[in-house]
């Protein structure tokens, strides 16, 4: 049975920085099995959208709910995790001495707690079957032996992305994905994100319009710490507040460059 409603639920929520508000009463909703996609300036909020959700940062006010009726606030990060939201940030954390299928391997649920005990417990079929499929579904069965130093940009933060699935997210957030890939690697990447939305929730932080357009369905544009707009990306394209803010942003930093 699949699950409707709102994954995550976020009520006039404002995150106060010695009176820098990061973000401003700010309301946000996406439903399970959702692609949603932010984009703003820099400074809206988007890494704080982020970190609000992930339980890095606690908003002075609101309300931060998952799932049915689960209050994040009182939490802190790693009970957060471990009740289904994964997080993938911009740059890329991996172990780069280890092969692929040994980043992917200690990064499955396991029901020993310590360090030790998790590096050195055997994997189960289940695990090894798992861990098979998550490699497939990254694309990078033919590189499970590969250290994962030797990587490309690209297939470093795919492995990653792998890491974070194999923790079993309902929600998974991901922070510019695509910075600094090929062009080859940014469409295979948004073919990944796509495939992921049929069995996860997935928030999208980027910067690139073309990335955007390629996976968007609906976008949420962030301005000044709160929703500026929000729907499909040509309707987001089109808006002239949307317009507005990156132009005027364009033709600051043109000024800037000029009076040097």
């Amino acid at each position: 049975m699949t699950e409707r409603g709102s994954i995550i639920y976020l009520e006039a929520v404002t995150v106060d920085f010695d009176g820098f508000k990061a973000l401003c009463n700010l309301n946000f909703i996406v439903n399970y099995h959702e692609l949603r996609v932010v984009i703003g300036p820099n400074g809206a909020g988007k890494t704080t959208l982020l970190d609000v959700i992930s339980g890095k940062v606690k908003p002075v006010s609101g309300r931060v709910i998952f799932g049915k009726d689960q209050d994040l606030l009182p939490m802190r990060e790693h009970e957060i995790a471990t009740l289904g939201i994964g997080r993938k940030f911009q740059t890329p954390s991996v172990y780069g001495n280890l092969t692929v299928w040994e980043n992917l391997d200690l990064s499955l649920k396991r029901v020993s707690k310590g360090v030790f005990a998790t590096l050195w417990a055997k994997s189960t079929p289940a695990e090894i079957e798992r861990t098979q499929s998550v490699l497939a579904t990254i694309g990078l069965s033919e590189k499970r032996g590969v250290r994962a130093g030797a990587l490309s940009h690209g297939e470093k933060q795919w492995l990653e992305i792998g890491m974070v699935l194999l923790q079993d997210p309902a929600l998974l957030l991901v922070d510019e994905p695509v910075a600094g890939m090929t062009d080859q690697e940014t469409e295979q990447t948004g073919q990944l994100l796509q495939s992921l939305a049929d069995k996860h929730a997935i928030i999208v932080i980027e910067h690139d319009m073309e990335f955007v357009r390629q996976i968007a369905r609906t976008v949420t544009v962030l301005h000044e710490g709160t929703v500026l707009c929000e729907g499909p990306v040509e309707q987001i394209q089109a808006d002239p507040r949307v317009v507005e803010i990156y132009l005027g942003r364009k033709k600051e930093k043109e000024a800037h460059a000029a009076a040097r």
